[in-house]
């Protein structure tokens, strides 16, 4: 580790703090490259060293490589690890930071040109005969050249952006009609997530399951496959409920995936951590993307292979990790992720800002919680509004879904809504609990909001004890200030990219 002294972190919340804790056993200090909203944040106060990178706005800050490249230099960083979400992905930041003099914690510049651009990904593949979803990903990203193709495969269809994943820049569609809109609707998020606008198309497969699974290449070049994740539970394309190893898997297929997960990795001569994505239906797989970053749902791997992903990535970085001859994968157990978000599950999951008050954990053995926020902490509008992760292991995973839900309905979040008693419903549904669950799954069943069960008595006295009270005393924003009422949440920020890589 003589090469790593001091470890920039670009980026925030839950996965800054893991960086922290990795970074701190192995004895390396950390530099948090944070905005200016986020001084009053759990990562601020755990690192060594911190520096602000510019404003609220990911453009400006989290997305701008020469600000967190010229932070990094200024604290004398040795190294940067970008977390996921943000510039995790971006080929160009990590040639900066390498071309400043600094290591970057992640693959090499050309494995993430190879891999992290979907399109090019995609092609290294298909040379290699690896099975893909049917679609177009050709070099005409104009809207009548893209609107003809999509006519030709027929619908529905996916449009994927090229440079980056998360649900960023993705779009279905199911009446030609709303292609033209899509499509640019499309471009223009892939845009200003990922700064490149071009766009994919694929055959939209309604009936799949989404498995993922980790491969991590070492100093050697040795890349390995360390099972795979059930993530097929997604909203508006983003992860919710995340389960390793797959429930509904066959032992045949899944050696097969795996296999074909080091080829890829290996053609392209990946290090570090690094996820291959596959859309599996009527007992074939087809190759998704591939991740060239950690996982938000790393943890669940880790959980049942006891193995620090995070450490590891610090340490092949720095030259020193490689996998021991004798080394043997063997998962044990069951481990379930669920993400918590600041949001109200009754009224379609608005987002839920204000400052926490009572965060209370129910800790105990096989249960796990990273989270960026603690009391006293807001909740902006400006990121994603994950606030922490809860992962639990157990034996089998039967016993770790009734522990994943015993421990949520003992999670104490005050001061925002937060869909905890959505996550609850879903680890309770037929679908979720015999894991036949697929893509669709939340449409399904969860297209609408949760509906709150009926007021006791003693609630509604409560209440209108309380409404009473509010009554006599308050009054309303015209008489006191002549202003108008505080918009809603969803007139703020939260369409901006953030850090919650997928």
């Amino acid at each position: 580790m003589a090469r790593i002294k001091k470890l920039a972190i670009a980026n925030r919340g839950e996965v800054a703090v893991r960086i922290i804790h990795a970074a701190q056993e192995l004895g390396i200090k950390t530099i948090l490259l944070h905005s200016q909203v986020d001084v009053g944040t759990r990562a601020f106060r755990m690192a060594d060293q911190t520096i602000c990178i510019g404003p609220a706005t990911t453009a400006e800050s989290y997305l701008n490589i020469k600000a967190n490249v010229d932070g990094a230099l200024a604290m004398g960083a040795d190294a940067v690890h970008p977390g996921f979400g943000f510039l995790s992905e971006n080929a160009d930041f990590a040639e900066a930071v390498i071309k400043a003099g600094m290591i970057f914690v992640g693959p090499k510049p050309e494995s993430i040109r190879k891999l992290g651009d979907k399109v090019q990904c995609k092609k290294l593949a298909e040379e290699a005969g690896i099975p893909l979803v049917p679609g177009y990903k050709g070099d005409d990203q104009s809207v009548s050249g893209l609107k003809d193709q999509a006519n030709k495969m027929g619908y529905p269809l996916i449009i994927k952006a090229a440079a980056g994943g998360g649900g960023r820049g993705m779009k279905i569609i199911y009446d030609p009609k709303e292609t033209e809109y899509q499509i640019q609707s499309a471009q223009r998020e892939a845009m200003a997530a990922f700064g490149s606008s071009v766009v994919f198309l694929e055959k939209y497969l309604d009936k799949a399951k989404h498995i993922e699974f980790q491969i991590f290449g070492d100093s050697s070049g040795k890349v390995v496959h360390l099972f795979d994740r059930e993530c097929s539970v997604q909203r508006r394309h983003q992860k919710i409920i995340e389960e390793a190893l797959s429930p509904s898997l066959p032992e045949e297929l899944r050696k097969k995936m795996g296999q074909v997960a080091e080829l890829i990795g290996s053609l392209a001569g990946y290090q570090g951590a690094g996820t291959v994505e596959f859309m599996v239906q009527n007992g074939e797989f087809y190759l998704l993307e591939v991740n060239t970053r950690l996982q938000v749902e790393h943890p669940v791997t880790e959980m049942v292979l006891g193995m620090d992903l995070v450490k590891a990535q610090i340490l092949t970085a720095a030259g020193e990790f490689v996998f021991p001859n004798d080394f043997v994968r063997s998962p044990r157990g069951h481990a379930i992720e669920c993400r918590i978000y600041a949001e109200d599950p009754f009224k379609d999951g608005i987002p839920s800002t204000g400052v926490l008050g009572t965060v209370e954990w129910p800790e105990a053995y096989g249960r796990r919680f990273e989270y960026g926020f603690e009391k006293g902490d807001e909740i902006t509008s400006y990121y994603d509004s994950m606030i922490a992760k809860v992962i639990v292991w157990d034996e089998n995973r039967t016993r770790a879904l009734d522990k994943m839900i015993f421990t949520l309905q003992n999670c104490r979040i005050m001061g925002v809504y937060t869909n905890i008693p959505l996550l609850i419903e879903i680890l309770r549904h037929p679908n979720f609990v015999d894991g036949t669950m697929t893509t669709q799954f939340f449409s399904k069943f969860f297209g609408s909001h949760l509906k709150a069960d009926p007021l006791t008595d003693d609630e509604k006295f409560v209440l209108e004890e309380a409404q009473r009270m509010f009554a006599k005393s308050a009054f309303t924003p015209d008489q006191a200030t002549g202003q108008a009422p505080v918009a809603s949440p969803w007139s703020g920020a939260w369409s901006q990219p953030g850090g919650g890589g997928n």
